[in-house]
């Protein structure tokens, strides 16, 4: 593997680590704390989950879409977005924690009924550590390597948890200890990145931090837009959830997000694309090379149907195989898992429109998408968690997904001029389903929808896979589709395409050199970058 698919590569390895461990999160969570406890625990997880993000004001995301755009070091001019960032997501999270402390016994009997309010407020408690955290996060994706943050993020943190937890619980720990172990691996991460982006940065090497009145005006303009679709993008399950757990109680919310477990597993592929290849979108939005982005959405695209399609279809006909690992009592949820399988082929067939939208500046668009969508979601949960449980629930969630998809296409559409996929997305998708479902097919008429049935299911995919690898027609076509996902990078017959080992005008200065153009460009403004002698 060159240089060029590097990133990538370990923004997969990173997610597919985040993958693994959050089922084994979720295994010892419903092992250890039983439906109840699990369903507790995740109604405060999902707590802290909305109002986190609620309390960055979309400052994450424009640390990402910003500094990219700007001169690092301590005569750049990137250090002092992250005091910006930071002070009045510190502030509100305050605010939020404060009040949640007083309002917990209230919290508590609405979603809880436990009568002890003690972990409701150390989940309000959590919220600044979350909130402060994540904006820290994005700094440290946009200056850095993407092996730092994969390292940080998606290894680090979700290997910690379980192991927290399972500690906690161990030695005789309730809920509320338990929930310490999940929240603490999110502060040290909140350390770590601090440390990691002071070099980049020039951080107490001289780097001016205090922004201007230009730089406030032109982030938040930005920022808050997104600070609402932050809340619907973190909260996604985790609104179903408390629905679940206020209206049918938490051995019902217990089973929904278990299920939403794996459901959100099989994105993994699309997380770890998204991290590889936001900054390099940026650039190219940025630059007002649009084909050249476009290139990269349809391959990233291409890849992430290959790669999640069979994934998703395996989880809607072997749905009692996967949610054996969980125990008895989670067998109830065969119906919801395989309802919200076939509405994340939708969410994985459209691509990273989101992350276009965002990359583009237009947080609003993107806003418009992600509320339409909630909209969906909250009313058909309201409608349905009552008589139906958790399949209410994955179904009121499907119906939000499909929603906001569409829209998210239709505005990406617009901004690309170009069509979101071509034949070769077309093609890996038909090739997908009919592979993935011949061989379920098979498996499950000879085995059953059980763990015999999807061994056999996983045995024939694996000897399809190792038979198409045999042809240098297909392992061209990979290389191709990974040859976009180096930050920095476009594919060799793009105009404009940055040579091995030559800095483009448009590489960001945490890179090497300074950008061109160091000044921070409004979102409705394309940034185009003037030549550097």
């Amino acid at each position: 593997m060159t240089a060029i698919a590097r990133s990538g590569a370990l923004g997969l390895l990173g997610a597919a680590v985040n993958g693994v461990c959050g089922f084994v999160l979720t295994a010892v969570i419903v092992r250890v704390l039983g439906a109840p406890g699990a369903g507790a625990m995740f109604a405060v997880i999902g707590l802290v989950s909305i109002l986190g993000p609620l309390c960055c004001l979309g400052a994450d995301t424009a640390l990402m879409w910003a500094l990219p755009r700007r001169a690092a070091g301590p005569a750049g001019d990137a250090a002092r977005l992250l005091p910006l960032a930071v002070a009045p997501t510190l502030a509100l999270a305050t605010v939020v924690a404060a009040a949640g402390w007083v309002a917990a016994p209230t919290v508590d009997a609405a979603l809880l009924g436990s009568g002890d309010a003690t972990l409701v407020r150390l989940a309000f408690a959590g919220v600044p550590v979350f909130a402060v955290a994540t904006v820290l996060l994005a700094a440290l994706r946009a200056t850095r390597p993407v092996a730092a943050y994969v390292g940080v993020q998606l290894v680090a943190v979700p290997v910690a948890r379980p192991l927290l937890i399972g500690a906690a619980v161990a030695a005789g720990g309730s809920v509320t200890a338990a929930f310490a172990g999940w929240l603490l691996p999110m502060a040290a991460a909140g350390v770590a990145a601090v440390l990691l982006v002071a070099g980049p940065l020039g951080l107490g090497r001289g780097a001016r931090l205090r922004p201007t009145a230009a730089d406030r005006r032109r982030f938040w303009g930005f920022a808050l837009p997104r600070a609402v679709s932050t809340v619907i993008d973190a909260g996604g399950m985790w609104f179903g959830v408390l629905l679940t757990a206020a209206l049918a109680g938490p051995a019902e919310a217990g089973v929904f997000g278990a299920v939403c477990r794996y459901a959100l597993a099989g994105l993994l592929v699309m997380q770890g694309l998204r991290v590889a290849i936001a900054p390099q979108l940026s650039r190219l939005l940025g630059a007002g090379r649009t084909p050249e982005a476009a290139a990269v959405h349809r391959r990233v695209t291409t890849v992430v149907v290959l790669l999640s399609w069979p994934a998703y279809l395996l989880l809607a006909v072997f749905a009692p195989a996967f949610l054996a690992l969980f125990g008895a009592p989670f067998a109830a949820g065969a119906a919801p898992m395989a309802v919200l399988a076939v509405a994340m082929l939708v969410n994985v067939g459209v691509g990273t429109v989101q992350t276009v939208l965002l990359m583009n500046g237009n947080s609003r668009g993107h806003l418009l998408a992600a509320a339409t969508g909630l909209v969906v979601y909250l009313i058909g949960c309201l409608v349905l968690v009552p008589r139906h449980g958790a399949l209410g629930a994955a179904v009121a969630w499907s119906l939000g997904i499909v929603t906001e998809n569409v829209i998210a296409a239709v505005l990406v559409r617009r901004v690309l001029g170009e069509p979101l996929a071509g034949r070769a997305v077309a093609g890996t998708a038909l090739a997908a389903l009919a592979g993935t479902g011949a061989a379920a097919a098979v498996g499950a008429a000879a085995g059953g929808r059980g763990p015999g049935g999807l061994a056999l299911t996983l045995g024939l995919l694996a000897i399809g896979a190792l038979a198409l690898l045999r042809s240098a027609r297909v392992r061209a076509a990979l290389r191709a589709a990974l040859v976009l996902l180096r930050p920095g990078r476009t594919a060799p017959d793009q105009p404009g395409a940055t040579q091995p080992g030559r800095a483009g005008p448009d590489q960001p200065g945490v890179a090497g050199r300074p950008p061109a153009a160091s000044t921070f460009h409004p979102p409705d403004r394309p940034h185009t970058p003037e030549v550097v002698p």
